[in-house]
C-alpha cells in the first residue's frame, strides 16, 4: 500500500470587491435573457454520492454551480499518493472560507473572508470514479449572481470534458448576441468562454461620479429605507478598487404600482443626459388618473450600453421579471441597445416630445432654420398616414437641401419608433405627445435641479413620493365619491362619467365637447363588413387660422368596431371625438367594452388581477406574487379611515391565524 502524503495545492488570492446586494435581492443574470445554460440543463446542487469521471470534471461542476449562485471558489487541501503523484481526494470551499493569516493580510485591502462553512469534499473510488463524500451547502455571507464577475475561480474557469459542449453552446449564443446588438466581438472563435463572456462586464475602472461622503449617505438612506420598509430593494454595483459604479432602489410603493401600471414604462435619464449633480435614471408609469408613478431609480457610472444592461437588469429583477409591453426613452443609442437586450419582446418607442424639444437645438446653426423648424413640425403632426410622412419628409428634405445632416439622417433611420403615423397600435397611455402644444415633465420635477445635491435629493426623496401618494389617495376619494358635472347631453359623456377615474373623464369629456367642431359625417365607402367614412373637422392651422381637415373613420356595424385615422386611443387609451361622431351617426348609444379600457377605471385596483400564467417563474413565486397583489389590496382599502384600518387589521390576523394552523 502507497504512502499517502498531505500536499496543499496553493490558495487563490481574495476575489475583488463584490456587488452589494443586502437580504431583500434577488439574483441577477448577465447572460441570455432565458437564463444561464446551466440553470436551462437544470443543474442539480451537489449531494454526498454524486460520481464524476475525473477531478477536471469535479472542479469544473462545483465552479459552475458557484457561478450559478453567486460565490467563489478555491481549493482548501488535496491528497496525492506519494509515488504516483496521482491525485486521490480534495475539499474545495467557498473562496471566503477561513480566514486570512496576520502575515498576509494586506492592509490596504478589507478582510474579505468571513468563515463560511461552505465546502465540497471529494475522493477517488476504486473504480477510478470520483465520488462525492461531504458536503456544506450553507454560506454565512450574501450570494448573488449579480457579483460573480469579480471572483477569479470565474474569469478563469477551465472546462472539463462534461460541460465543455455546454459552455461552448453558451459561449456561440453570447457571441451571436454581441453581434446581433451591433458590438465588436472581434474573432470570438479564437476567445474561451470566460473571455467572451468578460466582454458582458462593465469597466472596471469606472466609477459613480459622486461627492466625498456621498456613499455614506447613499448606504444611510438604504438603511433607514429598509427600517421604515422591509421589502425595501436596492443593488449596489462595486468595480474592483470597491468604487460604487452604478445603483438600483425600488421602493414597496413603486415595485406594487408596477403590478398595476407596468404596461407601459417610461425611462427618464433627464438629469443624467443633461448632466445634473444627481446622476438620477426614474423608471416611471402612469396610474388611473394619469399621474406619474415612480417604478424604481438608479444613479448611473455614464450613459453606457454597459451601465444600462445592469440598471435594467437590476430593475426587472425586482420586478420579478415582468417585461412592460413598451418602454418609452429619449433617443439613446446605448439604451436601445440595452432594452433590446435584456427586453427582446418590449416595444421600444422613442418619446415624441423629446425629439420635439431637441429641434430647436439641433437645427439652430441651418440656413433658414426658423422655416426648416416650423416644416418639421408640420410634417411630424400632420402626417396621418406612413405614405403622406415619407412624401412630406421628402420634400422637406429636398427643399431646405438638409439631408446630409446627420441628426436629420438618424431620426428617419428610427421613424418606426417614434413618427406618430408609424406608431399605430402602439399604447403609450399618454406618455408621448401626440399633438401640439403637450408637454411632459420629469417624475422629480420642482424637487430636483442642476445643482441640487445628492444628499438633498436623497432627504427630499420620502417627501416627494409622500406627495405623489398623497395626490393619488385625494384623486382615489374624489373618484369614488364625486360624479364630474356633465356639460352635454350626450350619452357617451354620461356613461363613462360613472366609470372613468375623474382626470381621465376629463380627458375624454373634452374630445366629447369637440365633436361639435366636426361636421358633414360622409359614407364614402363599403368594403365588405367596413363601412369608410370621411369626417370633417375644423382645426387651428398654422397661424392661428381655421382650417379644415378631413378624417377617416373605420366602421363595422356587426362588430359595432371603430377605428379613426388618428389614432387617439392606439396612443391614449380612449375614443376621439371623429370616433365618437361616427358612433353617434350610426345610432349607437353606448360605448362598446373594447373601447373603455380597465387602467382608466376608478375601481380599478380592485378589479385587475395580474397574469400568472407566465413560465419564467416556478409556482412559488407565482403564489407570492399573487400574494403581494392581494395584500397591497387590502393595504389601500385599510388606510382610507380609521374604522377600514381596524377590519382590516382584524381580518388579516384572523386570517394568519387559519393558515398557521392549516
Amino acid at each position: 500500500m502507497e504512502e499517502a502524503s498531505l500536499n496543499s495545492e496553493p490558495l487563490s488570492e481574495d476575489e475583488g470587491s463584490e456587488s452589494v446586494m443586502e437580504r431583500n435581492c434577488a439574483t441577477i443574470e448577465c447572460g441570455d435573457e432565458k437564463g444561464s445554460t446551466l440553470r436551462n440543463k437544470e443543474l442539480v446542487p451537489p449531494f454526498v454520492g454524486m460520481e464524476f469521471d475525473c477531478y477536471d470534471d469535479v472542479y469544473n461542476y462545483y465552479n459552475c454551480y458557484a457561478k450559478e449562485l453567486g460565490f467563489g471558489i478555491r481549493v482548501k487541501s488535496s491528497w496525492c499518493r506519494e509515488k504516483s503523484k496521482e491525485k486521490y481526494a480534495a475539499v474545495i470551499c467557498c473562496s471566503r472560507e477561513g480566514f486570512k493569516k496576520k502575515r498576509e493580510t494586506n492592509h490596504l485591502r478589507p478582510e474579505t473572508r468571513t468563515g463560511c462553512p461552505a465546502m465540497m469534499r471529494v475522493k477517488l473510488m476504486d473504480f477510478k470514479k470520483w465520488k462525492v463524500t461531504e458536503i456544506s451547502l450553507e454560506h454565512n455571507h450574501l450570494i448573488t449572481p449579480a457579483s460573480v464577475q469579480f471572483y477569479k475561480s470565474h474569469k478563469s474557469t477551465g472546462v472539463g470534458t462534461k460541460w465543455k459542449s455546454l459552455l461552448d453552446s453558451e459561449a456561440e449564443l453570447q457571441a451571436n448576441k454581441l453581434q446581433k446588438f451591433g458590438l465588436d466581438v472581434w474573432n470570438h472563435e479564437n476567445l474561451s468562454f470566460d473571455e467572451r463572456d468578460a466582454l458582458w462586464v462593465l469597466d472596471q475602472d469606472v466609477q459613480l461620479k459622486i461627492r466625498e461622503g456621498d456613499a455614506k449617505d447613499i448606504l444611510n438612506f438604504f438603511c433607514r429605507m429598509q427600517l421604515m420598509k422591509p421589502n425595501f430593494f436596492y443593488l449596489m454595483d462595486l468595480n474592483n478598487g470597491g468604487n460604487l459604479r452604478n445603483i438600483f432602489w425600488a421602493d414597496p410603493m413603486s415595485q406594487a404600482a408596477y403590478h398595476y401600471f407596468g404596461d407601459v414604462v417610461a425611462v427618464d435619464t433627464t438629469y443624467l443626459a443633461n448632466k445634473y449633480e444627481v446622476p438620477l435614471v426614474a423608471f416611471v408609469g402612469v396610474n388611473h388618473h394619469g399621474q406619474y408613478v415612480l417604478l424604481g431609480c438608479g444613479l448611473l457610472a455614464g450613459e453606457t450600453f454597459e451601465s444600462y444592461f445592469w440598471l435594467f437588469k437590476a430593475w426587472v429583477t425586482c420586478m420579478l421579471g415582468r417585461a412592460p409591453s413598451v418602454i418609452v426613452t429619449d433617443h439613446c443609442r446605448a439604451m436601445q441597445r440595452a432594452i433590446d437586450a435584456v427586453f427582446p419582446g418590449t416595444h421600444n418607442h422613442i418619446s415624441l416630445w423629446h425629439i420635439m424639444q431637441k429641434v430647436p437645438d439641433k437645427l439652430k446653426e441651418l440656413y433658414e432654420h426658423e422655416s426648416i423648424k416650423s416644416s418639421f413640425d408640420s410634417v411630424v403632426y400632420d402626417s396621418l398616414r406612413v405614405n403622406e410622412f415619407e412624401t412630406a419628409w421628402g420634400d422637406m428634405i429636398q427643399r431646405y437641401g438638409i439631408g446630409n445632416n446627420e441628426w436629420i439622417q438618424m431620426l428617419y433611420k428610427d421613424r418606426e419608433r417614434w413618427v406618430p403615423a408609424y406608431s399605430k397600435d402602439v399604447f403609450l397611455a399618454g406618455m408621448s405627445t401626440t399633438q401640439r402644444n403637450e408637454s411632459m415633465h420629469a417624475f422629480f420635477y420642482g424637487f430636483v435641479n442642476r445643482q441640487t445635491s445628492l444628499k438633498e435629493f436623497l432627504d427630499k426623496y420620502e417627501l416627494t413620493l409622500q406627495k405623489r401618494l398623497q395626490k393619488e389617495a385625494k384623486a382615489d376619494f374624489e373618484s369614488m365619491h364625486f360624479i364630474p358635472v356633465l356639460k352635454t347631453k350626450c350619452c357617451f359623456e354620461s356613461q363613462l362619467s360613472k366609470v372613468y377615474t375623474n382626470d381621465i373623464f376629463k380627458k375624454f369629456q373634452f374630445e366629447v365637447e369637440e365633436m361639435f367642431s366636426c361636421f358633414n359625417t360622409t359614407q364614402v365607402h363599403v368594403d365588405g363588413p367596413v363601412n369608410v367614412f370621411i369626417v370633417k373637422e375644423r382645426v387651428e392651422g398654422e397661424g392661428g387660422r381655421r382650417e379644415i381637415r378631413d378624417y377617416e373613420v373605420l366602421y363595422s356595424a356587426a362588430k359595432v368596431e371603430v377605428h379613426c385615422i388618428c389614432n387617439l386611443f392606439d396612443f391614449k387609451g380612449y375614443l376621439c371625438r371623429h370616433a365618437l361622431t361616427v358612433l353617434n351617426y350610426n345610432g349607437v348609444v353606448e360605448i362598446p367594452s373594447q373601447y373603455i379600457l380597465p387602467r382608466w377605471r376608478k375601481d380599478f385596483k380592485h378589479i385587475h388581477v395580474p397574469d400568472y400564467e407566465s413560465n419564467n417563474f416556478d409556482v412559488k413565486l407565482q403564489w407570492c406574487e399573487h400574494l403581494y397583489k392581494r395584500a397591497i389590496q387590502v393595504l389601500d382599502e385599510g388606510i382610507r379611515s380609521r374604522e377600514h384600518y381596524k377590519v382590516a387589521l382584524q381580518s388579516l390576523e384572523e386570517v394568519l391565524d387559519k393558515v398557521r394552523f392549516v
